[in-house]
């Protein structure tokens, strides 16, 4: 619609013959509000219909800025709408406010935002989106924090009111904070004054030590990217959530640790996230520096151990599992150790494999601890995180990955494994990769799970069709249909299955 151009519609036009209420329905499914507003030049009937919609979605940019906040007071000014379904206001893309001299801006943008908020408690709204910028802290009115018609809330860079701490969201069904700064007992007054949340979305959120939700109805909770701002400290994150049933942590944590207290009930859980070692290697080092520097980096490793170990143990019941690189990681290293790995239960296993940093061995121990996995997903997976590692994992890395897997795991058999699908993530060049002994190393574990698996019926490897932005070749589609070829030829345990490829 952003192109729409004047033009008579006639009796006869389809559109004309729809009745007034649905053509609201239509305006309010529009992507943003502004494209919605165009269409009063369609005729004296469309004239005035976008000021029936109820869903308001503006996105403020850099591009006249001014203008922007001009045109969502225009629409605040002008709806009739009774009721808001939907209130979206993104500002995230609003970075050069600051740079303004001319500080009107400013407070023309906060006196907004307190505006469209009062704007939607008063039509009673049921779903708000509030991404503010960067550069600025948004603090949400007391009005919004009382308001009980509200069913989902998504706020960025935003805070509350410290001399007005009281939440009451008594139909709030799904709430998530970014980039935001939240205690402890700011979290358990958040979840008191919710009491019918099922879950809860934290991403790059700061401050919290210890998560603790008690609620039966709250089911789901996602941590993303959680982090400290205090360096030079041991960083815990203790969860206690007895009745969650979905549990998410994933991104880059840093040097967070996540401790699982008690997540007893959890049915399915997804464990991506990465740490990265804090004891790093410093060429510069005197012999009894390097000493203590390897005394604190083997101190530290084995702190995870025991994490990795405890948490393993703790969703040990889960149904379904997606675990990650960094955690595959630690599993070898655990290995070298001689600890044991938990016997998991789950019957749906998803491996989240990086291309830089897959590990043969952790892959492989976990696959011999999980007996009762039916299905398992292997997916190619290209994240930001940091690629390196220090001197203490490298040693242990190295050797998981030179590991002859049918001489370590030489009487292992997996009973009830059925289905194995292998897919690539997007922005994966496995043409680079393989020159870096990646599908190489995907080979040798493809290879493993058709010798060992008894009852296997299917081996699906998915690639899409496309060139690849690096090598500007398919390069994903070729290595993976070369892959399926050289499985075809290997020795198999069962007799009834198939290998499919997939475009």
């Amino acid at each position: 619609m952003s192109n729409l151009k004047k033009q008579k519609v006639g009796e006869d036009d389809g559109m004309s013959k729809l009745p007034d209420s649905l053509l609201v329905q239509i305006l309010s499914l529009m992507p943003t509000t502004k494209d919605a507003f165009r269409t009063c030049i369609i005729s004296k009937r469309w004239h005035y219909l976008w000021t029936f919609v109820d869903t308001f979605i503006f996105n403020i940019t850099n591009h006249n800025t001014s203008e922007n906040l001009s045109f969502v007071d225009y629409v605040l000014t002008h709806s009739v709408s009774p009721k808001i379904k939907k209130f979206e206001l993104d500002c995230t893309d609003c970075t050069d406010m600051y740079s303004y001299d001319d500080s009107s801006i400013r407070c023309e943008y906060d006196s907004l935002v307190t505006r469209c908020l009062s704007f939607a408690v008063d039509r009673n709204v049921e779903n708000v989106l509030l991404w503010s910028f960067e550069d600025d802290v948004c603090t949400l009115p007391e009005s919004l924090c009382t308001c009980s018609s509200l069913i989902t809330l998504d706020v960025k860079y935003c805070t509350f009111d410290y001399y007005h701490p009281v939440i009451s969201w008594k139909s709030l069904k799904s709430i998530k904070f970014g980039y935001s700064v939240l205690y402890d007992d700011e979290i358990v007054n958040k979840l008191s004054g919710c009491p019918a949340l099922e879950t809860m979305e934290l991403y790059n959120v700061e401050g919290s030590r210890r998560l603790e939700i008690n609620s039966l109805i709250l089911k789901r909770l996602k941590l993303k990217d959680y982090w400290f701002a205090h360096a030079g400290e041991d960083h815990f994150l203790e969860i206690f959530a007895p009745y969650l049933q979905h549990l998410e942590i994933s991104g880059d944590l840093n040097d967070l640790k996540c401790r699982l207290l008690d997540v007893s009930s959890v049915v399915k859980a997804k464990l991506t996230f990465n740490i990265r070692c804090t004891k790093g290697d410093n060429d510069e080092e005197s012999d009894d520096e390097e000493e203590e520097q390897e005394d604190n980096r083997h101190d530290y490793h084995q702190v995870l151990y025991t994490l990795v170990q405890d948490n393993l143990q703790k969703l040990s019941c889960a149904a379904e599992l997606r675990i990650g690189t960094w955690f595959i990681e630690v599993l070898c290293m655990l290995q070298f150790e001689g600890v044991l790995i938990p016997e998991l239960k789950c019957k749906y296993l998803t491996l989240e494999l990086h291309v830089e940093k897959f590990n043969l061995c952790g892959a492989a121990g976990l696959l011999r601890a999980s007996p009762h996995v039916e299905t398992l997903d292997i997916d190619i997976a290209i994240t930001p995180f940091d690629s390196s590692w220090c001197q203490f994992e490298s040693g242990y890395l190295a050797k998981g990955d030179n590991l002859d897997l049918d001489i370590w795991i030489s009487s292992f058999v997996f009973p009830n494994l059925k289905s194995v699908k292998i897919a690539s993530s997007h922005g994966v060049c496995l043409k680079y990769h393989s020159d870096r002994g990646y599908v190489k190393k995907l080979f040798k574990l493809s290879q493993f799970l058709l010798k060992n698996a008894s009852v296997l019926e299917k081996f699906v490897i998915v690639s899409k069709r496309r060139r690849c932005k690096t090598c500007s070749k398919n390069c994903v589609s070729r290595y993976l249909f070369q892959l399926a070829e050289k499985l075809s030829d290997c020795t198999r345990s069962s007799t009834n299955f198939m290998i499919i490829f997939q475009e």
